[in-house]
């Protein structure tokens, strides 16, 4: 039973690792969801109001910097973009690891460091994914020849 146990909270640790790091993305368009939804919320919208005018804004910010990163041919553009996207994530994996560390670490000073280090990983993991979106593709329409022979 011992070593079922073990195996399983090595699995779920992982799985809850791969889960930060994979949505670590989405941390701007949830936090501007989260704004959003807040203020429609307390402007009198209702519940169900924020929380479709809260899912529209941050699926739009998704989008929006998706497409701007993707489109834009400037270099300092997409890096500004995905900066843009990856401190928030740097500040939510901050808190994630820090929260999680002190489950195992009896030291304040070791948690501090191993959440300094999880928001370094989990701020270039973000910048990194979104930064894929950027490669640079000639504007030439699809299936023209420039040289037939």
């Amino acid at each position: 039973m011992l070593a079922i146990g073990l195996v399983l909270n090595t699995l779920g640790i992982g799985l809850f690792c791969w889960a930060i790091l994979a949505l670590a993305v989405y941390a701007l368009p949830f936090f501007v969801a989260l704004t959003i939804g807040m203020m429609a919320f307390q402007s009198g919208g209702g519940f169900m109001g924020a929380l479709l005018i809260g899912t529209a804004g941050g699926a739009l910010t998704l989008v929006l910097g998706q497409v701007a990163v993707a489109a834009t041919r400037s270099l300092v553009m997409r890096i500004a973009i995905a900066t843009a996207f990856a401190v928030p994530a740097a500040v939510a994996g901050y808190h994630v690891v820090f929260a999680v560390s002190q489950i195992g670490v009896p030291s304040l000073a070791w948690s501090e460091v191993f959440a300094c280090l999880g928001a370094v990983c989990i701020g270039v993991t973000s910048w990194t994914r979104l930064m894929v979106l950027a490669e640079t593709r000639p504007l030439e329409p699809s299936g023209v020849v420039e040289n037939p022979s």
